[in-house]
């Protein structure tokens, strides 16, 4: 019974895991694109950085 649940441990540990990296996967895209998107929308004067680093 023992081994059972480890097993069943196992399964929903490496499920939740891949559920947690699909969402950072996401939201990886997501920063991408806004992040392209704020490098060709860039204003024309100044430093020609849209972000304060």
């Amino acid at each position: 019974m023992v081994p059972l649940l480890l097993v069943l441990l196992l399964i929903l540990l490496l499920f939740g895991a891949g559920f947690a990296v699909k969402i950072l996967w996401w939201i990886a895209i997501i920063v991408l694109v806004l992040w392209l998107i704020g490098f060709v929308a860039r204003p024309k004067g100044g430093s020609g950085r849209w972000y304060r680093w």
